[in-house]
């Protein structure tokens, strides 16, 4: 990529193969239209080009960019359309603004880390120790049908948190009359638009603390730390990194993660002089797109209840390539340290209990399973190679509007793809890139 990135390098390329981590995925219907945009191109990436190039001539979304990266050789980006359908919308590029929802879990749960590497926050405490309300919890007997509850047996651990594994639920995937009970108390850590904002604001605690306090007193359902659930353990790890760091949860991550590694355009509100770069999010119906989320009226442009630790976040391919850059040097970028070596490789292991199998138990959770899974802080983690594909460690997630980020430590490869519309799985984007990807490291290794 480049030619005194590939120079001496055609290994490294052949490394790009590596993607490939799970993916939430979000529900959704309505219908619409698409805008051309000026042709451009990688000329490294041409494979990856093309398709990029191909969904947006089809008609498939507006724009898409990626960014991918080899060790600490310049970062290729390839980008094709625009951010929104308006024919008069900026170019798509590497500093476009994209909702990312939960690819802001790995930025939680790696601030999560630094208070472990602080030694301010064990991986095995009890929550309780710093959430007192969540020291005597009950699990439904019934999730979907009944909010009757019996004592847990088992503590929630902040590891659990981390692994989605504290038996919380999820306003997103609940049904019956837990999800009744979750919209009554205002659990609702997401903003879909102004207008479902309008509502769940009315009824949303303000503040991370009240929040987490309110999730304590709804039943879990599952004994903590006997399974997989995905959840809204990362907002309620939010309230913890506040409670633990003794500043506000957003200042923490600020000060720890973005300034250090120089990410600029990640927000948890869009300021109005960067509203220009904000992608339009879109909703399918069929094959038919609308937008859900104009970027002109986006609920990103109006600060949050409280900053939501599980898919809170707006940021450009350029950024998260950043923070993906960091952990594939275990802890470092640009000859600084953001955390330790060993603290960056416990994020990115298996986090989970013993005897505790990640199972993406539905679509939402990022589709078919491609190997062994485990989960570490925030993101799924592979526990075995894949031929030809990901190396044991790889680890990442991605979001409900399409988004997809990854990182390889054994190789040192990442990849980040920016688009925005739901439900994500609706063009394979997790399967085509991979592959585009892996005829572009083909040809440049000569084969």
């Amino acid at each position: 990529m480049r030619v005194r990135w590939l120079a001496g390098t055609t290994a490294a390329a052949m490394a790009l193969v590596s993607a490939g981590s799970a993916r939430e995925a979000q529900p959704a219907p309505q219908p619409q239209a698409a805008a051309k945009a000026p042709a451009r191109g990688n000329p490294l990436l041409t494979e990856t080009q093309a398709l990029f190039d191909s969904y947006v001539s089809t008609n498939k979304m507006p724009g898409i960019v990626g960014a991918f990266g080899v060790g600490d050789f310049p970062t290729q980006f390839v980008s094709a359309g625009r951010i929104a359908d308006d024919a008069a919308a900026a170019t798509a590029g590497p500093d476009s603004l994209w909702r990312i929802y939960s690819m802001t879990k790995p930025i939680t749960g790696i601030a999560a880390m630094l208070l472990v590497e602080d030694g301010k926050l064990g991986l095995d405490d009890p929550l309780s120790k710093y959430i007192p309300a969540f020291a005597q919890m009950r699990v439904l007997t019934r999730p979907d049908t009944s909010l009757d509850a019996g004592p847990a047996k088992n503590p929630i651990l902040i590891r659990h948190l981390l692994t989605h594994t504290a038996g919380l639920g999820y306003s997103i995937s609940s049904k019956g009359p837990l999800l009744k009970e979750y919209e009554r108390r205002g659990l609702l850590p997401f903003q879909a638009n102004a207008q479902v904002e309008a509502k769940a604001r009315a009824a949303r605690p303000t503040t991370l603390a009240e929040f987490a306090t309110r999730a304590a007193a709804v039943p879990l359902v599952a004994e903590p730390g006997t399974k997989w659930h995905y959840s809204m353990s990362l907002d309620v790890l939010g309230a913890v990194i506040e409670k633990v760091s003794g500043m506000p949860f957003e200042r923490f991550v600020q000060t720890r993660l973005f300034d250090p590694l120089g990410m600029k355009s990640t927000y948890w509100r869009v300021p109005a002089s960067e509203a220009g770069r904000l992608a339009t999010n879109y909703i399918f119906v069929g094959d038919n797109r609308t937008p859900i989320d104009p970027a002109a009226t986006s609920v990103y442009l109006q600060s949050p209840s409280f900053p939501y630790g599980g898919a809170g976040l707006v940021s450009s391919a350029r950024d998260y390539d950043r923070f993906l850059h960091m952990l594939a040097n275990r802890g470092t970028l640009n000859g600084r340290q953001v955390m330790k070596r060993e603290t960056a490789m416990l994020a990115m292991s298996n986090l989970m209990p013993a005897g505790v199998t990640f199972q993406r138990n539905d679509a939402s959770t990022g589709g078919a399973m491609s190997a062994k899974m485990g989960f570490g802080a925030g993101g799924s983690v592979y526990l075995e190679d894949v031929p030809g594909g990901p190396s044991k460690g790889t680890f990442g997630w991605g979001g409900a509007a399409g988004t997809i980020a990854w990182v390889d430590p054994v190789k040192g490869t990442r990849g980040t793809v920016m688009v925005n519309f739901m439900p994500a799985e609706k063009w394979g984007l997790r399967q085509a890139v991979p592959t585009a990807l892996a005829r572009d490291a083909m040809r440049l290794h000569g084969q």
